[in-house]
């Protein structure tokens, strides 16, 4: 029996983590999803692999399987609350309840003898794996859609200083579907504001667990906070503990995902470990040899694609169909970039007068109404099909696939220095900055998603962008 410390010194029953009633909901309907897939892929293994003359061996297989599959991913966590909508998680513990699922069968097999058909099982149990994948995938797209319309979150008391959580509020707001929205705050120096971005402020750092009571928060959030030391932060964990609480605390460093971070107790103090980016070595190699083989079977398959649009635009204007520009690659190195013409022929040269109509807020320019845009662009820039000929600059070694936004050399002479750290990997036809907003972002949440890509980078994120670049095209979301 666990229990805690109170301040009077006697122990109180440990109350498990409060679930809400979407969340209950939302967990019965993913295991029921599981146990369906799992039907169904042992149904297509034994038609495959049988036909109509199924033994009872396999009849009683069939339908353990099911049940052995639920009990696989309870095993490997895949129906913890924590991973619920966001991050790979949840689908690498799927992944890994059919690995083990299909160990654990064939251990089974060799050690009690039995004679399990190699082919029903490479059928039944990759298939069902596959598609509890798709099926969760689906289930995670339709709670993105609910969370969006304000619906299926969490509660979040933010705690900390008025700016880190003021921050904290505007990244929630700004993606809905991590699931989370702040509804009251506690701060170190209260008294100043009622009201932080928008949300009430109960009071100070002693009286969280009562502000958890008055919002109904299920979650508390405590943001980099001197006066929220070791002991007063173990202190708090022990109260939420009694309500079932859940705690996350934010550290300073910002933007620096979980692969990179290691917790290391030592010398009885918890530190946190952060490693350098992998910036370089053979990982790196194999970015660009996937990005050199990926631009070249691009430029293949679209160059019919291609011709056409060549074609519309030289006969639109009678302007060229290419534009280049300079920008500024890795290490500040300097290449032009190949783009589709969007523009009339002086589009450069009319660019001054329209200064004063420049619709971003940092150092680059940006027009939502661009006069300067032809008819033939406006459908290019729509669908993102200006940028094609950058796969000649992926080729040739200039970008990459997925990196920051290629900057002009004038925007990269006013970086500031923190900001040129987006310079030390080449930029991408595609990026974080592509798939959170386009041409919606301000500049300094540009800079922050491709400061994030930068010290995040890995193959899996670059796979991951690639995929949701290909739902914002289609959307056509922040392009202008």
């Amino acid at each position: 029996m666990f229990g805690i410390a109170t301040s009077g010194g006697r122990y109180e029953r440990r109350t498990a983590r409060r679930v809400s009633a979407w969340t209950r909901d939302y967990l019965r309907e993913v295991a029921l999803a599981d146990l369906g897939c799992a039907v169904v892929g042992v149904f297509m293994a034994a038609q495959i692999r049988f036909s109509s003359n199924v033994t009872s061996t396999y009849l009683a297989l069939s339908l353990a399987l099911p049940l052995l599959w639920i009990a696989a991913l309870w095993l490997a966590g895949a129906y913890d609350v924590r991973f619920i909508g966001t991050g790979s998680d949840e689908y690498r513990k799927v992944l890994n309840a059919g690995v083990s699922l299909t160990a654990a069968v064939a251990i089974f097999s060799y050690a009690v003898n039995l004679q399990v058909s190699r082919t029903y099982v490479v059928i039944a149990l990759p298939s069902i794996t596959l598609f509890d994948l798709i099926a969760r995938y689906a289930m995670r797209k339709r709670l993105h859609w609910r969370r969006g319309h304000g619906k299926c979150l969490h509660s979040v008391l933010a705690v900390g200083h008025e700016l880190a959580v003021a921050d904290l509020v505007t990244e929630l707001k700004r993606d809905k579907y991590h699931g989370l929205t702040v509804v009251g705050a506690c701060l170190a120096q209260p008294g100043v504001n009622d009201e932080v971005a928008g949300v009430r402020v109960y009071g100070g750092l002693d009286d969280v667990t009562a502000a958890v009571k008055a919002f109904g928060a299920d979650t508390v959030a405590v943001t980099a906070c001197p006066e929220m030391n070791g002991i007063r932060l173990r202190s708090l964990a022990w109260e939420l503990e009694t309500t079932g609480t859940d705690l996350c605390v934010s550290p300073a460093l910002l933007d620096v995902a979980g692969p990179r971070t290691t917790i290391r107790p030592t010398a009885g103090l918890t530190l946190l470990h952060v490693d350098h980016p992998q910036l370089s070595g053979f990982r790196l190699v194999l970015k660009g040899l996937f990005d050199r083989c990926a631009a070249a079977a691009a430029l293949v398959m679209l160059a019919p694609l291609m011709s056409v649009l060549a074609a519309a635009i030289w006969l639109h204007d009678r302007g060229p169909a290419l534009f280049t520009q300079l920008r500024v690659g890795k290490d500040g190195n300097e290449f032009r970039i190949y783009k589709f013409r969007t523009m009339v022929v002086d589009a450069e040269q009319r660019k001054e007068e329209l200064l004063a109509d420049n619709d971003s807020d940092g150092v680059l320019f940006k027009l939502r109404k661009d006069p300067r845009v032809t008819a033939v662009g406006a459908h290019l820039r729509r669908w993102s099909l200006d940028e094609l000929p950058q796969l000649f600059n992926i080729f040739l070694g200039h970008m990459s696939l997925v990196g920051p936004r290629p900057a002009l050399p004038d925007e990269a002479d006013m970086y500031a220095t923190h900001v040129r750290r987006r310079l030390v990997v080449k930029p991408g036809l595609t990026g974080l900055w592509q798939v959170s907003g386009r041409s919606d972002l301000s500049w300094e949440e540009s800079v922050r998603l491709d400061l994030r890509y930068v010290e995040n980078w890995s193959f899996a994120l670059d796979l991951q962008i690639l995929w949701k670049t290909i739902s914002v095209l289609v959307r056509r979301s922040g392009a202008y």
